[in-house]
């Protein structure tokens, strides 16, 4: 593609912060930005040039909005399959294509995926009823984690089955909806390799980060994660084989467990930038949002390189209250514009930047 001059617009499917952190990259570059979403108040759609706002199915706005944009990208995979069909209708561009999101909207068809191309996931079972799971179980060695295929995120849609006695009651927790059940793991660590891939098939990596989880939502991100060069290596190489394989086009985020020996599994991705890399724009030469504005522009890929240790700590619910008094000098604060705090509602980050890097 010819790349996508300043000046120009970019489209964003989807009004949340992820959005309007991408938008606030694109500007610093030099583009404007137009939001879709069908919410009526969004933290994206306060930081654009214009907000459509819209269903995910109307075929006439949508082509509208496409028409008015040189580029379309998407800040979550959510995004219904057909809307983007919609757009590539058009004749404009749109970053990642319709099989990134396909193959990240439904677990089952994501693990498959990963196993087809030699990324190894947990053992796991298609679920469609309440019927299947003790069998399942049974061969998963006993213990097992039910996920929904679709949606869910931030520990929802989700529960353990310890003992046939739990199946009741994680099939009420997930309302009976199609599952994957998958083997429980004795894994060291998490970790998440973001990956950028541009039009031209160039790809940069970042280093990555050790993720610890709360309740199921991710809590803190630091770099680096302690783990070996070689293991570190080997999670990149596998994010690059994800995204050349998918023909993706911006960034991704593949999560992984680590285990004791070194192994990697994969838990599953993101086809977008990614909460456990918001620490990238403060700590690196080339930050996620940047990047991705980069790769779907046509615009070389920027130096990944890592210039600060660093620590990205989320801000959820009443935390996202900050008392600017109590930062410390090296914090960075990073608020959505949520107006209202919520249990378990992201409302901000804050990056810390600790040694600097010297190689």
């Amino acid at each position: 593609m010819t790349p996508v001059a300043p000046g120009s617009v970019i489209g964003i499917l989807g009004g949340g912060q992820l959005g309007r952190m991408l938008a606030n990259a694109a500007q610093r570059l030099g583009f404007d930005v137009d939001i879709y979403c069908p919410e009526a108040v969004a933290p994206a759609a306060r930081a654009c040039r214009r907000h459509w706002q819209g269903a995910y199915d109307d075929t006439a706005l949508l082509t509208e909005f496409a028409k008015a944009c040189d580029v379309v990208t998407l800040e979550f995979e959510n995004i219904p399959v057909a809307a983007t069909e919609i757009i590539e209708a058009t004749g404009t561009h749109l970053f990642p294509g319709a099989k990134s999101l396909a193959v990240s909207q439904d677990r089952a068809d994501e693990k498959a995926f990963l196993n087809g191309i030699g990324i190894a996931t947990a053992d796991y079972r298609v679920i469609d009823s309440d019927l299947d799971i003790a069998p399942a179980l049974l061969e998963l060695g006993g213990t097992g984690l039910l996920k929904t295929r679709r949606e869910g995120y931030d520990g929802k849609g989700q529960a353990w089955i310890r003992s046939p006695h739990d199946i009741a009651t994680a099939w009420a927790d997930v309302l009976g909806a199609p599952c994957v059940l998958e083997a429980g793991i004795a894994f060291e660590r998490e970790i998440s390799v973001l990956v950028a891939r541009s039009s031209r098939g160039e790809t940069a990596t970042w280093a990555p980060p050790h993720n610890v989880h709360r309740d199921g939502i991710l809590a803190i991100s630091s770099v680096p994660s302690g783990l070996p060069h070689d293991v570190e290596q080997a999670a990149r190489a596998q994010a690059i084989r994800l995204v050349d394989a998918l023909g993706h086009v911006g960034v991704l985020a593949l999560e992984l467990f680590v285990l004791p020996d070194g192994r990697l599994i994969a838990n599953e991705f993101a086809p977008r930038v990614h909460n456990s890399g918001h620490w990238t724009p403060e700590a690196c030469q080339t930050g996620q949002f940047e990047q991705h504005i980069r790769a779907i522009c046509g615009w070389p890929l920027g130096d990944t390189r890592r210039l600060f240790d660093a620590e990205m700590v989320n801000l959820i619910g009443e935390a996202g209250l900050v008392d600017p008094d109590k930062l410390s000098p090296g914090d960075v604060l990073t608020l959505y514009g949520k107006h209202e705090a919520r249990p378990g509602r992201k409302m901000g980050h804050i990056t810390r930047r600790l040694n600097p890097r010297k190689d």
